[in-house]
C-alpha cells in the first residue's frame, strides 16, 4: 500500500506542473465497499480446484481506498487520469474436502489462511468527441481513449498444520478501452458514468462505474456511485473468476 501511496504521490505533483497549460483538474479520495463473489484457483503442473472467495476463502465485504486525479488538457493533447484502487483480503478459510493449489495439497476440514491482493492502478489517455460539449451548452460530454492498468496480483494459501504453503505473484500490465459520458445539468449536481474494458481469448476484464456528484460551494465536491468490476483472468496458472461490486464514496475538488 505504502509504494501504491508514494507512487500516487510522485504522479500528482508531477501532473501539477502541467496545470498551468490545462483547462481544468479534479482530485479526490474515498473508498469503495467490495463484495466479492466467485472463484480462485492456482493450476501448476496438476490439476487444480477452484475456491470459493466467499464460502472457502471467508472473504467479506469491507471498505477499501482508492484515488483519483484527472487533467482537462488543451485541444490536441490529450487528457489524463488517474485512478487508485486498492483491493486485498488476508482470512482464515475452510474447504471441508482436500485441495490442490500450485501443485500442492492441502487438507479438508483444517483451517488454512489465504491471501488474494489485486491492487492497480489505471492511467487512462482520452479525448472529448467534438462539438458534443458545446451543441449541449456545456451539459454533455463524452469521452473515448485508451487506459492502461498496473495489476499488483498476488494469490497465497498457508495451512500451519501440515506445514504446507503455495504462492504466486505479478506485475501485469493491461492495456483496456476507456469511455466515460459526463451529465451536468446545473453548476452544482453531475452524473459520471465511465467504463473500462478489454477481451481477449478466454480472459475479460470490465470496470463499469456510476458516479453522482453534488458540489455545495466552491472546488469542492461530494460524490457517491457503485461500481461493478468482472474479472475472467487466467495468467501464470492463476485464474480469477470473479465479481467486484459495491457502492463507494468520494470527496475531492475541481477546477
Amino acid at each position: 500500500m505504502k509504494k501504491w501511496t508514494m507512487l500516487f504521490s510522485l504522479l500528482f505533483v508531477l501532473s501539477l506542473t502541467t496545470t498551468v497549460f490545462a483547462f481544468g483538474i479534479e482530485f479526490s479520495v474515498g473508498a469503495w465497499y467490495q463484495q466479492p463473489s466467485g472463484t480462485l484457483s492456482f493450476d501448476k503442473n496438476s490439476s487444480a480446484d477452484d475456491l470459493d472467495l466467499e464460502n472457502d476463502l471467508g472473504y467479506d465485504d469491507k471498505w477499501q481506498p482508492s484515488a483519483r486525479l484527472k487533467i482537462d488538457m488543451p485541444s490536441l493533447i490529450p487528457n489524463l487520469y488517474l485512478m487508485y484502487t486498492a483491493m486485498k483480503w488476508s482470512e482464515t478459510g475452510s474447504k471441508d474436502v482436500d485441495f490442490s493449489f500450485g501443485g500442492e495439497n492441502f487438507q479438508g476440514n483444517v483451517d488454512f489462511d489465504s491471501e488474494l491482493k489485486m491492487n492497480h492502478l489505471d492511467a487512462a489517455l482520452y479525448y472529448g468527441i467534438p462539438g458534443i460539449r458545446t451543441a449541449s451548452a456545456n451539459v454533455f460530454n463524452i469521452d473515448l481513449g485508451l487506459n492502461f492498468r498496473l495489476l499488483d496480483f498476488k494469490a497465497e494459501i498457508e495451512q500451519d498444520d501440515i506445514n504446507q504453503k503455495e504462492s504466486e505473484s505479478y506485475f501485469l500490465p493491461i492495456p483496456m478501452l476507456y469511455a466515460g459520458m459526463q451529465i451536468e445539468p446545473t453548476n452544482w449536481i453531475a452524473l459520471d458514468l465511465e467504463g473500462r474494458g478489454i477481451v481477449y481469448s478466454n480472459n475479460h476484464y470490465v470496470s463499469l462505474i456510476g458516479r453522482l456528484k453534488v458540489m455545495p460551494f466552491g472546488p469542492l465536491f461530494v460524490a457517491g456511485g457503485y461500481r461493478y468490476d468482472n474479472i475472467k483472468i487466467d495468467y501464470k496458472d492463476v485464474d480469477v473468476d470473479a465479481d467486484f461490486k459495491g457502492p463507494f464514496a468520494e470527496v475531492g475538488f475541481e477546477f
